[in-house]
């Protein structure tokens, strides 16, 4: 690996580590990228090359996976779709359906006990959002 390519990765690292801790915020792909010292283009195809999904996608799945953990605890869906800085409420219900394979209503309603009782370490791994595909 040349050193251009170990920079773009620790550039790419920041930029992740941004969108994992301010998930909440009204990110966009140009003020993720400026974080990368990337153009928001160049950014975006190093990012999904390096990451398997384009920025926005690996935000939302983020997002998603805050709100399903405050969905866990007893918020409503509108409150935890605001929480984690999602504008439209019938977006998030979507993409939240998308990636987690049910409502945000029914996953809200239905017992975590399985989960409440594991280690946050083990619970973190067990509950991280993957899309499900459609066929």
């Amino acid at each position: 690996m040349t050193p251009d390519e170990l920079a773009d990765l620790a550039h790419l690292r920041r930029a992740r580590d941004m969108i994992d801790r301010d998930y909440a915020l009204p990110l966009d792909v140009p003020t993720i990228a400026a974080k990368a010292l990337m153009s928001p283009a160049h950014f975006s195809r190093k990012f999904k090359e390096a990451y398997g999904e384009t920025p926005y996608s690996y935000l939302m799945t983020r997002r998603i996976e805050r709100a399903a953990a405050l969905l866990r605890s007893g918020m409503s869906v509108t409150d935890a779709c605001m929480s984690v800085g999602a504008t439209s409420l019938g977006s998030f219900s979507s993409r939240f359906t998308e990636i987690m394979g049910e409502t945000p209503s029914s996953y809200g309603a239905r017992k975590h006990t399985a989960i409440e009782a594991m280690p946050p370490c083990f619970a973190k791994g067990t509950t991280r959002p993957a899309r499900v595909s459609r066929t």
